[in-house]
């Protein structure tokens, strides 16, 4: 299946790495100008795609401080008076290495908290911003990216499933709100995805983990690719998907209907 997006004004957060640079690269194969944003440096990704002959551009942005959002948002809208698409990608989770899996008795109030202000209240502040420009042009698709650890939640994870259940809700009330208005709003919920920093970091820490999961918790029995999540992401942001909104979309080979 092939997507045309040329000339779409495309916002993705999380740009700089895993599902986020994935899915930037790939709108912008497809015709898109696209706004790498990220608190890290988006530079590696926006080169790949003006190597290629994309149109990219690089934003610094942290997620969980409203007036940085409102000001990238602005920034982005101003230059051509609107924004087409956008996906939200921003997030990090336990992975063993920077964030340990421990038991809710023993999350630390700063680990909690870094979480939930990412990956909840960042993703609430750019859906925030992002259907007010929406609003005014009386357009839009937005993709935000929930979790198969938002609707099961596993032991060790603390502050993520509980987040990513929160994005699901936000993306439903969202596309409640405004499916009058021109705007579709949906959700992609991938499950282990081979390429994710937070999968490298807890391959890294766990060399068992890997098998355990696909033979007890995956039933198609294997984890996932990058692609699989990317062309999720460009066919709920398409014109495919016109009658589409408030659905969350699990890319994780069956494991959120596993008994």
């Amino acid at each position: 299946m092939s997507y045309n997006f040329d000339g779409k004004i495309t916002v993705v957060t999380g740009a700089a790495s895993g599902i986020g640079r994935a899915v930037a690269i790939a709108f912008a194969e497809r015709g898109a100008l696209v706004a790498c944003v990220d608190i890290a440096d988006a530079s590696e990704t926006v080169n790949v795609i003006r190597k290629s002959g994309g149109m990219a551009g690089r934003f610094i942005c942290d997620v969980s401080d409203e007036n940085a959002v409102k000001s990238v948002i602005k920034e982005i809208a101003a230059a051509r008076d609107r924004i087409d698409i956008a996906f939200n990608c921003a997030g990090i989770g336990p992975d063993g290495v920077r964030i340990p899996y421990v038991p809710l008795t023993e999350t630390s109030a700063d680990n909690w908290q870094k979480i939930i202000d990412i990956n909840l209240t960042g993703t609430f502040f750019c859906l925030k911003h992002q259907l007010i420009q929406m609003q005014k042009q009386g357009f839009g698709s937005i993709v935000n990216t929930g979790s198969t650890g938002g609707d099961r939640f596993a032991p060790g994870f603390h502050a993520y499933g509980p987040s990513k259940a929160g994005v699901i809700a936000l993306t439903e009330m969202a596309a409640n709100e405004n499916a009058k208005l021109g705007i579709r709003v949906n959700c992609v919920c991938p499950g282990p995805t081979y390429g994710t920093q937070m999968m490298i970091n807890t391959l890294a820490s766990d060399s068992e983990m890997e098998e355990t999961l696909k033979d007890r918790v995956i039933p198609m029995g294997k984890f996932g690719r990058m692609e699989d999540v990317v062309q999720a992401a460009l066919w709920l942001s398409s014109d495919l998907a016109a009658h589409t909104t408030g659905h969350s979309l699990f890319v994780d080979g069956g494991m959120h209907v596993k008994p």
